[in-house]
């Protein structure tokens, strides 16, 4: 396939997602879930692996293309010899419980006669089993593999050729003509028809009244609603789970090994999700995570992992899919994620740190979830000294990682915040326990300072003893753990902004090219657009706002034509790179636009009282000296 990354756009209805790409192809189409077997595998492959395309017949990349208001629903117009055409694509939201994902797309003539062909091969399993394709009584078309079933629902004739089935229609200014896509389980009798106009209907009020609860009215107002609408889709409604993004192997070294499966919750950026989300007003949200979270985590917190599926399962076998090329022949493709099997320290820290968030924002108290995060502390007062896998989930030998200490003084501060102020958590707890916890707490943060910090440079440093830098150390003054203007803080901002970014972007940490880094992997990768972000803030935070928003502003400028962003942007080549959308990458946009707009703010507020001060003091002056000139008259 030839589309890049930031060519294709996101439709999707909480339960599963669609890329579709500028010439009108769904390329990639996990059913009925986020993380299940892809139906429509060409972005990992060729269209022998299944895509769906609508467009006109003269073919082409759309003239133009957008999101319809503050929705996920896609408009997509071409402007051809013989006429325009626009094809409206969107997933309506469904029943939670029925989970039957449906891909709507509408065909919509503007101006001319414009024909039009859909054609579409699917290919269940990755790319890899040939369904049976059938007409069915009622005219629809149903393609079956196994346990699944795909029907297709059109006004248009269904014809066959060349394993591949294809419907035609020429539009006229204001007709429309609609394609349905239905997965349903095979061994069920026929899902019902979908009414497409009242399907586009519904989901533009879903969107609209979801959107109407965002809280933030900054001058970045566009991006952050853009992002916010985003997370929502890699929300999965029936649990609650959120995943990091909704594709596989999409490589952060174009033709290299960097290629991972992204469909599936983790503790951390679901947690980070959701702390963007409950400081936008979107507490429902938070709740039905932390409902998630009590069932995923259920147990011994010994056996946490630092992910799962988007349903709670823990079991995230990794292989490789060997029968698809990978993107740009980026191979292999992995399906499944053995970095599930890691211990990552730093999780705890983000996923009491989210915790703390709701119940600043008000979330009501919980007592199973006060209860979850002291077992948690238990842990981490066992286990804070042990070396991790770290933030990056390195294929390496296990260090003691800064930014995972770091995260486990997070962790435990937040707790004793709670225990300190919150009446219904610290009903069980006692002052022994607080004392216990107030020592550890210091403990983690004298073991860090000494261990963690080059004096010689001025900076911390990646783990332990070493001289390497990591981008996650920029969190250091954004979760409280020093002050910004600690020299130490602002001397490990300049070492990463001298020694880890390109062309203005940071890097995670340093690469060796040809040779195995400290991850374990050869080859290098892009700018990590996530520690681009944090470093604006950074800036900002330590007073260098102009700075910082002039980086923040080259990072917007970086999203596609719709506002998505990948995880990694190549600086070389100019293109975004990793799973797409990213998760990852849109809450630290959320992050960034919150704090620059508080701070931009703030700085209003001073220049205005400054200004008045200066006002009433020339008032002042000038009603002295009136005072003075009467007198001596």
């Amino acid at each position: 396939m030839s589309n890049r990354i930031e060519d294709y756009a996101l439709i999707g209805d909480m339960q599963t997602a669609a890329l579709v790409a500028r010439d009108g192809s769904v390329d990639w189409l996990c059913l009925p879930r986020f993380d299940s077997p892809a139906v429509l595998a060409g972005l990992l492959g060729t269209e022998e692996n299944g895509y769906w395309r609508i467009a006109p017949l003269s073919g082409g990349q759309a003239t133009r293309r957008r999101y319809r208001g503050d929705s996920l629903i896609l408009e997509s117009e071409w402007d051809t010899p013989r006429g325009s055409v626009r094809v409206i694509d969107f997933m309506p939201p469904t029943d939670a419980l029925i989970g039957a994902p449906t891909i709507v797309r509408i065909v919509e003539g503007i101006s001319g006669h414009v024909p039009v062909r859909s054609e579409i091969r699917m290919r269940f399993h990755y790319g890899k089993v040939v369904p049976w394709v059938r007409r069915h009584t009622d005219g629809r078309t149903v393609a079956v593999a196994g346990p699944d079933a795909v029907w297709l629902q059109s006004e248009a004739e269904a014809y066959g050729r060349g394993m591949t089935t294809y419907a035609d229609v020429t539009v006229a200014p204001g007709e429309r003509h609609a394609f349905i896509l239905n997965w349903w389980p095979s061994h069920v009798e026929a899902p019902l028809t979908t009414d497409p106009e009242a399907a586009l209907d519904d989901t533009e009020r879903f969107w609209g009244e979801w959107v109407d609860r965002c809280t933030y009215r900054g001058p970045w107002r566009d991006a952050v609603v853009r992002s916010l609408i985003t997370l929502k889709a890699l929300t999965y409604a029936p649990t609650g789970g959120i995943v990091a993004a909704p594709t596989t192997s999409l490589p952060e070294d174009l033709g290299g090994v960097r290629n991972w499966d992204y469909r599936y919750t983790w503790l951390r950026d679901a947690a980070m999700t959701l702390s963007a989300l409950v400081r936008t007003g979107f507490l429902e949200e938070a709740k039905a995570w932390r409902e998630w979270l009590l069932r995923a985590v259920a147990g011994d917190p010994e056996n946490l992992q630092i992910m799962y599926g988007v349903g709670g399962e823990r079991r995230l076998t990794e292989y490789e899919a060997n029968w698809l090329p990978g993107y740009e022949n980026s191979g292999p493709v992995r399906i499944g994620n053995a970095a599930a099997e890691q211990f990552q320290l730093d999780v705890y820290g983000e996923v009491v740190d989210a915790l703390h968030h709701g119940r600043m924002a008000g979330m009501e108290g919980h007592d199973n979830a006060h209860q979850l995060q002291l077992r948690l502390m238990d842990f981490v007062g066992d286990h804070w000294r042990n070396p991790d896998e770290g933030i990056w989930e390195v294929r390496g030998p296990r260090r003691h990682f800064v930014h995972s200490k770091v995260m486990a003084w997070v962790a435990v501060d937040r707790t004793i915040k709670m225990l300190e102020t919150d009446t219904l958590a610290g009903a069980g707890a006692d002052e022994r326990t607080l004392d216990q916890l107030r020592t550890v707490r210091d403990e983690i943060h004298r073991e860090v300072c000494e261990y963690g910090y080059d004096a010689e440079r001025n900076t911390f440093t990646q783990y332990y003893g070493s001289r390497e830098l990591d981008a996650a150390l920029l969190l250091i003054p954004q979760v409280g753990f020093l002050p910004p203007d600690d020299k130490r803080v602002v001397g490990t901002i300049e070492a990463i902004q001298h020694e880890l970014t390109e062309d203005g972007f940071v890097r995670r940490y340093p690469t060796h090219g040809d040779g195995i880094g400290l991850d374990g992997l050869p080859g290098d990768e892009g700018a990590f657009l996530a520690c681009s972000f944090w470093l604006a803030d950074d800036l900002a935070m330590i007073g260098r706002l102009d700075e910082a928003r002039e980086l923040f502003e080259r990072l917007l400028a970086l999203r596609n034509d719709l506002g998505l962003l990948a995880e990694e942007w190549d600086p070389r080549l100019q293109r975004q790179v990793g799973n797409f959308p990213q998760a990852f990458s849109h809450v630290p946009l959320i992050d960034t636009a919150l704090r620059l707009t508080a701070l931009w703010q703030q700085q209003q507020r001073e220049e205005a009282g400054k200004a008045d001060r200066k006002e009433r003091a020339a008032a002042a002056e000038a009603a002295e000296a009136a005072a003075g000139n009467h007198a001596q008259g």
